[in-house]
């Protein structure tokens, strides 16, 4: 059996959940792989990020989400609100604060030592609820799915722009 393994980086927007098409990028994976036949593993490092399978929906919004993005932001939103203000969530505490703020690059999550850009439980629910991996079946060459379904990196958090690293590792013959 073989292993391959690898990672991109995917670019977020500030604002808005980001949603990124990665399905090319995974059959682009496979080709690399060398792999004929087994499963792609997909993950997220990341704690308001995910992975999922869907539908490609064809119509846009104008924010340019698809329209099935658009629909899963309002369902989510009516189980988890956004994170608005300190009385939204419990998270961040005072002692997640203290500890973010003693990190040696503390400026990059909080910019000015504002604590409100840590205002992003909202972002760690969705992501834990949609899930941070995908697994699915190689066959021929290919991923094993069919011809409307495509796969998603979505990152929940809207407190600033980052680059994103999805991992894949794809193994069989």
């Amino acid at each position: 059996m073989k292993c391959y393994k690898t990672k991109f980086s995917v670019d977020t927007q500030a604002g808005k959940a980001t949603y990124v098409n990665i399905t090319e990028k995974l059959r682009d994976i496979i080709a690399k792989s060398g792999i004929q036949n087994g499963l792609l593993a997909m993950i997220s490092p990341h704690t308001t990020c995910a992975v999922f399978f869907e539908e490609f929906a064809h119509d846009y919004t104008t924010d340019g989400d698809e329209s099935l993005q658009a629909d899963l932001n309002t369902v989510l939103a009516k189980i988890i609100p956004d994170h608005t203000g300190s009385d939204s969530y419990i998270y961040p505490g005072e002692a997640h604060y203290q500890a973010v703020e003693s990190w040696p690059d503390a400026a990059a999550y909080l910019p000015g030592g504002d604590r409100t850009s840590l205002w992003n439980g909202d972002a760690h629910l969705k992501a834990t609820l949609i899930g941070s991996s995908q697994l699915v079946d190689v066959s021929d060459g290919d991923l094993g799915v069919g011809s409307t379904g495509y796969f998603y990196f979505v990152d929940y958090d809207k407190t600033r722009a980052r680059t994103r690293t999805c991992q894949v590792t794809v193994f069989g013959e």
